[in-house]
């Protein structure tokens, strides 16, 4: 496969998959925003998303305040703004549009459909409807161009890194998700362990369609260290981390090319920490220091990705 069509198909799933996790981390701080609360701390809540994006600084340049309307429109639809949920839908659709030779008219079908809905989006519409049913929608579209992708396309070299971009993104986000409870601000210390700490963490639980998942498996009150194990270690949940580097891995070994090597031993030593790894060390180093650690790796992975595959003419002969 060529390394263009390879580039543009991992792209073209990353773009799907974080405009869903965009909407399930705006979801997040707005379900949180909602409980009440001293006034003065009302949109503590949206500087959660733009810490976890990395969009602080650029959102800042542009906007005075941060506070719900204003974080909604930047994440959401403002076009300006390449993480938006716009753009990422806009992204989508014109990466398939350039492999429409790669992919099935189904998911062609899907993306364009999703794009041309989008454009007509604006904040009234958005509000009529519903912010938390917008959000809905985008993971529905998401979910729907999956499916038929599953169901239609071939089990080649691309649909392989199809999967890789939806994996990647997927785990990335799923560290995010998890990390926004550590950038929300509390009222009070005495939160902790009560009702707005229990309602925080079924919001996160919620966010990545886990809920009702963490039920079967534990039977029991929400819990942090139980939320970050079903998160983070768990292999039988689709947005875990171990699920997604598991799968990267898995896909890596079968795509596999002569400047693939260190690739591939990345993604297998990090599947290899959270296979093995254990909750009570990754609570002993601080839930908060293990994510930034695991996006890092993660980040370099993908730079690893790109040079392996995407830009072979960097590569030195060896």
């Amino acid at each position: 496969m060529l390394s263009r069509t390879a580039s543009t198909l991992y792209w073209m799933s990353r773009y799907v998959e974080r405009a869903e996790n965009t909407a399930r981390i705006l979801d997040v701080a707005y379900r949180m925003s909602l409980l009440t609360k001293d006034p003065d701390l009302q949109d503590q809540e949206w500087f959660a998303p733009l810490n976890i994006t990395g969009t602080l600084f650029p959102f800042s340049g542009r906007h005075s305040i941060v506070c719900a309307k204003e974080v909604l429109h930047f994440m959401a639809l403002d076009p300006d703004n390449p993480s938006s949920i716009y753009n990422c839908a806009k992204q989508a659709r014109e990466n398939a549009r350039a492999v429409r030779g790669s992919i099935t008219s189904e998911m062609w079908e899907v993306l364009n459909a999703t794009w041309l809905e989008m454009q007509n989006m604006d904040e009234d519409r958005l509000y009529a409807r519903g912010i938390s049913t917008f959000f809905e929608w985008v993971k529905e579209r998401s979910h729907l161009f999956r499916g038929v992708t599953f169901g239609t396309i071939r089990r080649d070299e691309a649909f392989q890194f199809h999967r890789l971009g939806t994996y990647m993104e997927r785990a990335d986000n799923t560290a995010r998700i998890l990390d926004v409870k550590y950038h929300v601000l509390l009222p009070s210390i005495t939160d902790v362990g009560g009702a707005v700490d229990y309602y925080q963490w079924s919001a996160v639980l919620r966010s990545v369609s886990a809920f009702e998942s963490y039920r079967k498996v534990y039977r029991d009150t929400v819990s942090p260290l139980r939320i970050a194990e079903l998160l983070i270690l768990r292999d039988d949940i689709p947005r875990s981390l171990h699920f997604c580097l598991r799968d990267v891995y898995k896909i890596l070994v079968d795509v596999q090319n002569r400047n693939s090597a260190e690739a591939t031993r990345q993604a297998g030593e990090i599947y290899a920490a959270l296979q093995f790894g254990r909750m009570s060390d990754i609570f002993n180093t601080g839930l908060h220091e293990y994510l930034t650690d695991f996006l890092a790796s993660t980040d370099k992975l993908g730079a690893e990705i790109n040079r392996s595959f995407f830009a072979p003419e960097l590569q030195v002969a060896s």
